[in-house]
C-alpha cells in the first residue's frame, strides 16, 4: 500500500497524526473486510467499520452531526441524528445494495453486547462498486461483518481496494478506502482530527492535487478509463471524528467544511452523486440511560477555525490516500480500474508544483 506522502508529496498546513488516519484520534478503530470472487459470480465488494470509543459507543454516546452536499445516496440513523445530536453505534460503509445487511448485523451486535436501550439505530451508508463487481448477486454475508469487527485496528488503516471500496472508482481511476488526519495546537490543548473516506466519484478532468490538473495531464492513452465513454457519476462517503470537545451543530460545521476538501481533489456534487459526510465528536461524553443534568464542554465559535482547516485538509488528502493505495482491478464485464501511476504522479507534481 502507497500513500500520497510516500511519494514525496506533502499537502496542507497543519502537521498529521501519528498514523495519518483517523485512528489518531483516541479510541477510533476501523475493521474492513474485503471480498473478491470470480465463481459464481465475479464479485469485488466488502465492508468497512468505523468503531468510536472502542464499541463502548453504544451505550457511551458522542455529538454528531451530518451534512449532504448530494443527497443521490443512503445512510441510515441520520433522523435520530438529526433529531438528538447524538451518535450510538458504530459506522458502516458498504456497497450499495447490502446496506440493510450490515444494518441488520449491528442491531444483532448491540442486542449481544447486552446494550440496554431497546432499540437501535446504527449508522450505515453505501456507495456503487456495480461497475466491477456484480452487484446483484448480494455477495456479502454476515460473516463478512463479523470478520470487519473482528479486526479492527486502533493503528494503521489499510487503504485502496480494501473492505467497502474494494470495487470503488474514483475520477475514473481505481478508488476506494482513504484515510488521513491532523493534529491542531490551540492555546492550551491539541486535538486531532481524523477523516476517512469512501470514494467512487468524480470524473477524470476534474482532479487535482493542490491546484494541479493531474487528470488532465494524464492522458486516456496512458491510462485508459474503466468505461467507454466519460463518467462523472458516483460517489464518496467521509467519516470525520475528532477529540475536540464540540456539540451537535459544532459537529455539522466540520462536516459541512468536507466539501471544500472535496472540491479542492475535484468534487462537484453533481446529480448522481451520492456524498454524504458525517462528522462525530469524543470530546464529550453522553452516557445511556443516564438521569438529571451533567457537564459538558465546548469551544467557543472563533476557536474552531483551526478544526475547520484540519478537516479540509484530512478530507483532501484522505482522497488521495485512497487513489495512492488502490491497485488496478478487473472485475466484473472485463472492465477494468486502473490505479493512478505513482511514478507519473510523482513526476508530475515536481513538475508543476505551486511555489
Amino acid at each position: 500500500m502507497t500513500r500520497l506522502r510516500e511519494l514525496g508529496i506533502e499537502i496542507g498546513r497543519l502537521p498529521p497524526g501519528e498514523h495519518n488516519a483517523i485512528t489518531d484520534v483516541a479510541g477510533v478503530g476501523v475493521g474492513q473486510a474485503t471480498l473478491i470472487a470470480d465463481e459464481p459470480h465475479v464479485v469485488r465488494t466488502g465492508v468497512t467499520m468505523v468503531v468510536p470509543r472502542r464499541d463502548e459507543i453504544w451505550t457511551d454516546y458522542a455529538a454528531a452531526s451530518w451534512f449532504s452536499f448530494s443527497g443521490n445516496g443512503e445512510m441510515t440513523g441520520i433522523p435520530w441524528i438529526e433529531e438528538s445530536g447524538l451518535l450510538g453505534s458504530a459506522i458502516g460503509i458498504t456497497n450499495t445494495h447490502q446496506v440493510g445487511l450490515v444494518r441488520d448485523w449491528l442491531v444483532r451486535h448491540a442486542v449481544a453486547k447486552g446494550t440496554p436501550d431497546p432499540f437501535h439505530l446504527p449508522v450505515v451508508a453505501e456507495t456503487f462498486d456495480g461497475w466491477l463487481s456484480d452487484i446483484d448477486a448480494f455477495a456479502l454475508t454476515a460473516a463478512e461483518v463479523e470478520r470487519a469487527m473482528s479486526n479492527v485496528s486502533y493503528a494503521a488503516v489499510e487503504e485502496g481496494n480494501v473492505g467497502g471500496g474494494t470495487g470503488m472508482i474514483c475520477h475514473e481511476f481505481k478508488g476506494g478506502i482513504g484515510s488521513s488526519s491532523r493534529v491542531v495546537d490551540m492555546a492550551m490543548h491539541t486535538y486531532t482530527v481524523g477523516v476517512l473516506v469512501q470514494a467512487n466519484y468524480g470524473a477524470r478532468h476534474d482532479l487535482r492535487l493542490e491546484g494541479v490538473p493531474i487528470g488532465r495531464l494524464l492522458s486516456y492513452e496512458e491510462v485508459p478509463a474503466p468505461w467507454p465513454e466519460e463518467r462523472s457519476d458516483g460517489s464518496i462517503i467521509i467519516v470525520i471524528a475528532t477529540d475536540a470537545p464540540l456539540l451537535s451543530d459544532q459537529c455539522r460545521r466540520l462536516a459541512k467544511r468536507a466539501t471544500v476538501g472535496l472540491g479542492r481533489v475535484g468534487g462537484t456534487g453533481h446529480n448522481g452523486s451520492g456524498d454524504i459526510f458525517l462528522c462525530f465528536s469524543t470530546g464529550n461524553h453522553f452516557p445511556a440511560g443516564h438521569r438529571g443534568p451533567f457537564q459538558l464542554h465546548a469551544l467557543p465559535p472563533d476557536h474552531l477555525d483551526g478544526l475547520f482547516r484540519a478537516t479540509i485538509e484530512a478530507t483532501e488528502e484522505a482522497i488521495w490516500n485512497a487513489l495512492c493505495g488502490a491497485e488496478t482491478l478487473s472485475g466484473w464485464r472485463e472492465r477494468t480500474a486502473h490505479a493512478i501511476p505513482h511514478g507519473r504522479l510523482a513526476s508530475l507534481w515536481d513538475e508543476h508544483r505551486p511555489g
